[in-house]
């Protein structure tokens, strides 16, 4: 059963944020907007705003932001269909549904993949908790502590041994079975016969960030089953395991308020200690630890615990954890559990207390480091010795704090009685080293880490071209202002390709496809229908900010209504952004006489220059008498 789009929207568009988030938070006007204290995060000073007029919020401390309905499902910890409902409950807004293939085929890719994980999901649940075939994985459960409220809270389920128990259970939902292949959910024959991917597994759905459900693992209980010990969902456009951290979407409130997260390596790992109150957590389950993981968990945290197993490949993946992490600024240290011990075994053989005193004793990344070396009888004989201290001073390499570094050097120094001179000799080689290298990366990797960058492009942008990144800014936040008029004179003057920075040149384009439809242009939707989350954070923070108007400046112009003062504001901003193009240009040419010793090629680039001045006058002029309608 799905909501038709029409609907959604007239429900969209009938309900009030702000009276309905005032019933979960307590609001107070300042200027157009409503402000309180985030629910996302623990906060003294409010920094959580609600649009009336845009109909979305944004909190300015955690970034959490969206229309009504992601403030419920993020509240909550509910679907989107289930935020619809509820609204449309409220409003007194009677649902209809539609089963036919004709509707499917006009909903969004992505919203049937994320109803089909959840129908999936309450089949996987519903059979191991009622199943009697699932009687092997309840015991498994029982074995490792896991209470049935755990079982819920986490979604885990039962796979049915057998190849058509899921499909034959897809067909009668009506759910499209080649978007279960797609989901790895089942399987086709070259005959073209479906069948169960995962059959007889305990299942753990992977959740995304706002608790949406984006894949599953299937672990084997059978010992003599063939197969590997996890069967993991592929790839999709929901589900991108490099950007994915197991159990954020329950963690990420506890991780808000202790300011700290701990990173394990196993679903189980992270399960028991949730269970047992240590609710912080998150698990890389089926990875090594990525840049793009890093990156999503800096939004909540900067301090992070890694809590790896006691064995060589749990200590070697804290080694590979650690460069990621001092790669994004983030403080770090590392727990040893006792040999043979992983988080979950020692949480349920010790409990909570004696955890937490464990992560008391937690360790910076060098005295882990040293402490490993020393174990592997590293520093017995010179050679070897030098060459590990290299490698102790490598990772200093990656922090961006001067002071923090130095005072590390200072502690290495002291820990081998060493000269500090000696080891900035050694690390400005690594330096040199790591600098060559990154180039590297930057030229072969910019494409793949275009989205996971997003917040470093933009903070580039604002220091190399202050003036552009501040024009163009200005003038996105007037095209999501959903003022008829001036998005018109804007799309009138300005190509999406005359942005200079791809952020907004992208932004752009989707207004401008909007406008090119003759869709009416809402803030909320438009943002909604931006698929990157970093990006929509960015847009709200933008659309929040006050017109940079300065008082002056309207003193100047007084008897002027809002309306006019706001016009006036637009062709200034648009003029002066063609302006600043034409003396990008100017100033280029200019460059070029310098550097060129050809008389001919002089002339003609003075010649363009006088041009491109006159060009100037004539916009002057256009602009002092136009007018937007």
């Amino acid at each position: 059963m799905r909501i038709p789009e029409s609907k959604i929207e007239e429900i969209r568009s009938t309900a009030s944020i702000v009276d309905m988030i005032s019933e979960y938070v307590q609001l107070r006007k300042r200027g157009k907007n409503y402000i309180g204290l985030c629910p996302f995060h623990n906060e003294k000073t409010p920094s959580f705003t609600v649009s009336d007029e845009k109909q979305i919020f944004h909190c300015f401390g955690c970034h959490t932001g969206g229309n009504i309905f992601k403030f419920l499902m993020e509240y909550k910890k509910i679907s989107f269909v289930e935020a619809v409902q509820e609204v449309a409950e409220q409003l007194g807004i009677p649902l209809e549904y539609y089963e036919s293939a004709g509707y499917e085929e006009q909903q969004s890719d992505q919203e049937m993949l994320y109803d089909i994980n959840t129908e999936a999901a309450k089949y996987f649940l519903n059979n191991l908790l009622k199943d009697n075939e699932a009687e092997i994985a309840r015991v498994y459960l029982q074995k490792r502590n896991i209470k049935q409220q755990t079982i819920r809270t986490f979604g885990l389920g039962y796979t049915l041994r057998g190849w058509e128990n899921f499909v034959n259970y897809a067909k009668e939902k009506k759910i499209d079975l080649e978007k279960a292949v797609t989901l790895g959910l089942a399987g086709k024959h070259p005959d073209g016969r479906y069948y169960d991917r995962l059959p007889g597994r305990l299942i753990f759905p992977i959740f995304s960030p706002n608790g949406r459900v984006v894949a599953f693992a299937g672990r084997v209980l059978d010992p003599n089953e063939k197969g590997g010990k996890y069967i993991n969902s592929p790839e999709s456009i929901i589900y991108n395991k490099s950007r994915i951290l197991y159990g954020l979407s329950f963690a990420k409130d506890e991780i808000r308020r202790l300011n700290k997260a701990i990173i394990v390596e196993g679903y189980m790992d992270l399960i028991s200690l949730y269970q047992n109150g240590v609710k912080n957590v998150v698990a890389v389950s089926g990875t090594a630890l990525t840049d793009e993981q890093v990156q999503l968990l800096s939004r909540y945290t900067k301090d992070v615990v890694l809590l790896f197993d006691a064995d060589t490949a749990g200590i070697k993946a804290s080694m590979r954890s650690i460069e990621i992490l001092l790669k994004r600024d983030m403080e770090v240290k590392i727990v040893s559990l006792p040999q043979g011990e992983d988080p979950d075994s020692f949480v349920n053989k010790f409990g909570k207390d004696k955890f937490e005193d464990l992560l008391k004793k937690a360790e910076n990344f060098i005295e882990f480091q040293t402490r490993y070396f020393e174990a592997q009888g590293m520093f017995n004989d010179s050679h070897t010795a030098a060459e590990t201290i290299r490698e102790v001073v490598k990772p200093l390499a990656l922090i961006n704090d001067e002071l923090k570094r130095n005072l590390l050097i200072k502690n290495i120094a002291r820990k081998f009685n060493l000269r500090e001179k000696l080891l900035e000799a050694e690390f400005d080689k690594v330096i040199k080293r790591s600098s060559s290298q990154r180039s590297t990366e930057i030229r072969t990797t910019t494409k793949e880490k275009a989205e996971s960058t997003l917040s470093e492009e933009i903070t580039e942008q604002k220091k190399a071209n202050p003036v552009i990144y501040n024009l163009e800014k200005d003038i996105i936040k007037l095209l999501f202002e959903g003022n008829s008029s001036i998005l018109n004179f804007i799309h009138n003057n300005i190509k999406a390709e005359d942005f200079a920075i791809k952020i907004h040149m992208r932004l752009a384009k989707v207004v401008y496809e909007e406008i090119k439809h003759e869709k009416q242009i809402d803030a909320d939707k438009l943002i909604e229908d931006i698929k990157n989350d970093e990006l929509q954070s960015y847009v709200r923070e933008i659309v929040f900010e006050k017109h940079s108007i300065s008082s002056n400046w309207e003193e100047r112009n007084p008897g002027v209504t809002p309306e006019q003062l706001l016009q006036k504001y637009t062709k200034d901003i648009v003029l002066s952004f063609k302006l600043h193009k034409i003396d990008k240009q100017i100033k280029e040419n200019h460059n070029k006489i310098e550097n060129t010793e050809l008389e001919e090629d002089t002339l003609k680039l003075m010649s363009a220059n006088r041009e491109l001045a006159r060009e100037k006058d004539r916009l002057r002029e256009k602009f002092s008498e136009i007018e937007i309608e």
